[in-house]
């Protein structure tokens, strides 16, 4: 008899570590249907509108402070993101019972995270870091050497990880371990691929980060809203609250706002300029073609309704139709994506650091593709193709040492002066 109540006790005790819910988990309700979880039939919904726009309120205010210092804040604010979410998945698959097993296996995880960051980071920023210590010879020979020898440092860096992960393989322990490190590279592909390209467009100029960002921004806004109003037909079932009223009134409106954001954008120097270095100077540029206005006279019949007979038009915006198109569009799907993957893990959100929005990752997962598609679409249709100044010189800072760069100097010199002595 006491050997039945023994059992008995032991395997609810079990059950209730089997089900014990853990963070943000969300528990199956068989009962409710589908048109329960649409935002019009929520009877909680204007709590959660107006936990949702307080957050959404202070989110922007932060983002345009940071975006107006400058484009070194902006940086450090992917880089902040990219630590933050690394942690929310760091934490997905994190068992407590196992890491008390294995004291600094943890910690290999973040190793391989920064050293990913700095193979990433430093190959994004070592040009303009050369720029900017080009006035100081001493400090541009150490700078030019570590450039060169990045790859191999970040290479046995990376080595250095990998020899630290065999040693610490324990008995009992291998499978865990196994998974863990396939989660981290994981991790470090789907963080570090996708948003070193966010740091690209910020140095080509913040108006390729701002803008394809801000379309997000603005489609997500709008699916709330439309959804939250007029939802009635379910969208998919990965997201039971994403409806087809909101998608459609979502696209039409971020359609309409790029077209018109690109437009005052597109007048600031401050973000449409290029950053070459590490400064936090004031730019100048010249905006180029593509931030210079085009006029266009309206037909008659339009000016009767219009009070103006011409409008500008800056050619960037008919880039920005096809940006709006794709965050219309393609980009949810890199929402969805993120909410098939918590339904996997069973949870709600990935974090819950922004009240009413869930973690950092909930609000980056539809911006990653965009960010790849923003700079992919910048270079293949946007930049003028062949050799500028500007990679030649970052090819002869970069690759020839500083006497070579005296030999080449002295050579040019020599060429010039004879076809000035020729002409």
């Amino acid at each position: 008899m006491q050997k039945e109540n023994n059992t008995t006790l032991s395997s609810a005790a079990n059950s209730r570590i089997r089900h014990r819910k853990r963070p943000y988990e969300v528990i199956p309700e068989p009962s409710k249907t589908i048109g329960g979880n649409l935002l019009v039939d929520d009877q909680n919904k204007y709590k959660s509108m107006w936990i949702r726009t307080y957050s959404t309120v202070w989110m922007i205010g932060g983002f345009a402070l940071i975006v107006y210092m400058g484009h070194l804040y902006v940086t450090a604010m992917v880089v902040v993101i990219q630590i933050f979410m690394a942690k929310e998945l760091f934490n997905l698959l994190r068992r407590a019972h196992e890491d008390r097993h294995l004291p600094g296996f943890r910690l290999l995880n973040w190793y391989f995270f920064f050293t990913a960051m700095l193979f990433v980071y430093g190959r994004l920023l070592s040009q303009p870091l050369v720029n900017t210590v080009t006035s100081d010879k001493i400090l541009y020979q150490f700078v030019s050497s570590l450039v060169k020898y990045h790859m191999a440092i970040c290479y046995f860096s990376y080595i250095a990880g990998f020899m630290w992960f065999i040693l610490t393989l324990k008995k009992k322990m291998y499978k865990y371990q196994f998974g863990q490190y396939a989660w981290t590279h994981m991790i470090l592909i789907v963080v570090f691929t996708q948003s070193s390209f966010t740091v690209a467009n910020i140095f080509e100029g913040i108006f390729w980060f701002l803008l394809p960002a801000s379309l997000i921004v603005i489609n997500d806004i709008f699916a709330y809203i439309f959804g939250f109003f007029f939802g009635r037909t379910p969208l998919i079932k990965l997201s039971p609250k994403k409806t087809w009223e909101g998608f459609i009134g979502a696209s039409v409106t971020t359609i309409i706002s790029a077209f018109v954001l690109a437009n005052i954008l597109g007048r600031f120097q401050w973000l449409t300029c290029p950053r070459k270095d590490l400064s936090t100077g004031w730019l100048q540029c010249d905006p180029g073609p593509l931030f210079k206005a085009e006029y266009y006279t309206l037909p008659g019949w339009v000016s009767q309704w219009f009070p103006r007979k011409e409008i500008s038009i800056l050619p960037v915006q008919w880039h920005a139709l096809c940006l709006g198109l794709f965050a219309s569009i393609i980009a949810p799907f890199g929402g969805f994506f993120a909410s098939g993957f918590k339904r996997a893990f069973k949870i709600k959100d990935f974090g819950d650091s922004i009240p009413g929005h869930g973690g950092i990752t909930d609000r980056m997962d539809c911006q990653m593709v965009m960010a790849v598609f923003a700079y992919i679409y910048q270079q293949s249709f946007v930049v003028r193709e062949g050799i500028s100044v500007e990679i030649i010189l970052e090819q002869i800072l970069t690759s020839l040492t500083f006497e070579e760069q005296q030999t080449l100097l002295m050579k040019l010199e020599q060429i010039l002066q004879e076809r000035l002595g020729h002409s």
